[in-house]
């Protein structure tokens, strides 16, 4: 999971992308990047690290020229913590382009041999973007008729990369002195929305991960992409758009909801928090269905996603709303820290309870989703240290019980607490006294509530139908060797590429 913006704008746009990427830096906290977009000049400046932490005033004052894209990166599995990992990549044949991809590509492997065999493109990486950026070069240059690129070329191009590529991908790159193009893959898999702001210049364009970046950053919001459309802004300021996948189909990451975006944001036309809402409606029903024996004194949520549907449990319920646990906001996303042991170890640097909330008392513990259960098995510790007398967890979302292969690090399921467990022994297991599980049924219906027309949904963490097509369990296995290192990687060659001013054209 990662946070993708693409802007061209009248002026300069170093200080928009970082500020965007700021906004989205909930997506991706490993290593971050803008390249910027002078003419047929990019500028680029890309590091391990938080956003904060990676540009300073002097990288700032390079990335000049007044279009760009810009990328914050979350590791999945396989993946390198190196910066030659870090996005964007370049390629600079044809034409010299840029590119920023999230999601992951289920066909990786072929790709590279495809590559290296038949188009004769050379990879440095293990990194799947760098493989749908050269699918992408490729398509290109076997696109152009001449010398001179054109917007058809552009979307037969893409049109190419969907023939090809499998998995779930949004992608925002830049042409060298043509401009940018964004689009999604053909299942709608990962999010992509644009926007507008009219200025005294003219019409500035962007493109993100979330509304949200679209909001703070003064933009009208347009709509979001389709699943396989592509839109190509060059760099006067013309904007194009065309369908590029034959029978696109629309499958929205439901964890979407569940987890990554920030509640603020609207993807595919529906409130993120609004959805978290109707969660805790569903759930509460459930509880009140299945669980009526339970003896609930209070509902307190686990900082800070699964607030909304605790609110909205512990109302319907009509049951007391606590804050129990306060958050240190300088420890990063504990679900998206590579290793057990580090996720461990920052839990109780993460939060801290208030035995206020919890001495002498019936705790219902409400939380967005359980994944290994490490952070679980902490929290319900903690709550019992701070004197509580019954500690019960709910879970917002179902069992994840299968791998997730387009783009969330859980790929191993010997990794999933659920897998192979029933709930009784996940509730042994995380030291519950008892565990309630939202139903997958009523999880996609407080999405579809909020809008109707979202039919279907990439849900296969939870259920395990994979909408590709193309995940098999050899292709699971393969995973799990990998994770686990008996199976290798293609491994990053060491590089310090951070900073590069990249002539093209």
């Amino acid at each position: 999971m990662c946070g993708i913006l693409g802007v061209v704008s009248g002026q300069p746009v170093n200080q928009l992308l970082y500020d965007g990427l700021q906004l989205l830096q909930h997506r991706g906290q490993d290593a971050a990047g803008i390249v910027t977009a002078d003419g047929n000049m990019f500028h680029m400046h890309k590091a391990m690290g938080l956003v904060r932490d990676v540009f300073r005033t002097r990288d700032m004052r390079n990335l000049v020229g007044n279009a760009g894209i810009a990328h914050a990166r979350y590791p999945t599995a396989g993946s390198a913590a190196s910066p030659a990992e870090s996005q964007p990549f370049y390629v600079n044949s044809p034409f010299g382009i840029v590119l920023g991809h999230n999601g992951n590509l289920t066909n990786t492997e072929q790709l590279q041999g495809e590559l290296f065999r038949e188009d004769l493109r050379h990879v440095n990486t293990g990194s799947d973007s760098e493989v749908l950026l050269n699918v992408l070069a490729h398509e290109l240059q076997e696109a152009v008729h001449g010398h001179r690129l054109v917007v058809d070329d552009v979307f037969a191009a893409v049109s190419g990369v969907h023939r090809r590529c499998r998995g779930a991908y949004a992608v925002v790159a830049m042409i060298a002195g043509f401009g940018l193009l964004a689009f999604r893959d053909p299942h709608g898999i990962r999010p992509l929305i644009f926007g507008r702001q009219d200025t005294p210049a003219g019409v500035d364009w962007l493109v993100a991960s979330e509304s949200v970046a679209l909001d703070a950053l003064g933009f009208r919001t347009v709509r979001d992409l389709l699943p396989g459309e592509a839109v190509l802004i060059t760099l006067d300021g013309q904007f194009h758009s065309r369908q590029c996948a034959d029978g696109p189909s629309h499958h929205p990451c439901i964890f979407e909801y569940v987890y990554f975006a920030r509640p603020d944001s609207v993807i595919d036309g529906t409130s993120v928090y609004e959805t978290r809402l109707r969660m805790g409606e569903y759930l509460a029903d459930k509880i009140r269905r299945e669980f009526g024996h339970l003896q609930i004194d209070v509902v307190i949520p686990i900082p800070d996603t699964s607030r909304p549907s605790a609110m909205q449990l512990a109302k319907r319920l009509n049951i007391d709303y606590r804050e129990g646990f306060i958050k240190n906001r300088y420890i990063g996303r504990t679900f998206i820290m590579p290793g057990q042991a580090v996720r461990r170890r920052s839990v109780r640097q993460k939060l801290n309870a208030m035995p206020l909330e919890f001495r002498g008392k019936n705790v219902l513990l409400v939380d967005d989703s359980i994944v290994r259960g490490t952070t679980s098995r902490e929290i319900i510790q903690m709550a019992r240290d701070s004197g509580a007398h019954h500690v019960y967890f709910a879970s917002a979302s179902p069992p994840v019980r299968y791998p997730n292969v387009y783009g969330i690090d859980m790929p191993t399921r010997n990794e999933l607490l659920a897998n192979g467990r029933t709930d009784e022994e996940i509730r042994r297991e995380i030291g519950a006294d008892a565990v309630v599980y939202q139903d997958l049924p009523d999880l996609i219906q407080a999405v579809r509530s909020v809008n109707p027309k979202l039919i279907d949904f990439d849900a296969s963490c939870f259920d395990g139908r994979y909408i590709t097509g193309d995940v098999t369990e050899e292709y699971l296995l393969r995973l799990e060797g990998q994770r686990d290192g008996s199976i290798p990687v293609l491994q990053s060659l060491p590089t310090r590429q951070m900073d590069l001013n990249l002539a093209s054209g």
